[in-house]
């Protein structure tokens, strides 16, 4: 990746402008643009849903899929709350009624999470 002053003396690569590192080494959450998002920057939504034959599915939305990287908040989550689940259009989707567990644990990751719905 080419830097500022490409091919001169004065040459140097393009820095982040959060920790100052190369981006290339980088590990700053990006949106699929290259801006940084941050968790506070992230409006977190968690909602119930009866699905099909009385059971209840607990959604987040609202997260910014690449920068916080949704596969494996979904993986972390599964494992703490015991449950299954999916990634699905950008929202997770998790089995059960997991909404008091899902708001502190998203806020404990720096999510301003509230509850949504009923």
């Amino acid at each position: 990746m080419p830097g500022l002053f490409d091919g001169t003396p004065l040459e140097r690569p393009v820095t982040c402008e959060r920790c100052n590192l190369p981006l290339g080494e980088c590990a700053c959450p990006r949106a699929a643009d290259g801006r940084i998002v941050l968790p506070k920057d992230q409006s977190a939504r968690v909602s119930r849903e009866r699905r099909g034959g009385g059971k209840m599915v607990t959604i987040v939305s609202g997260l910014d899929a690449s920068a916080s990287d949704l596969p494996a908040m979904l993986k972390e989550l599964k494992a703490k709350l015991g449950t299954g689940g999916t990634l699905c259009d950008g929202r997770l989707e998790l089995q059960g009624d997991h909404l008091e567990k899902l708001v502190a644990l998203l806020k404990e990751r720096g999510f301003p999470a509230k509850p949504s719905g009923g």
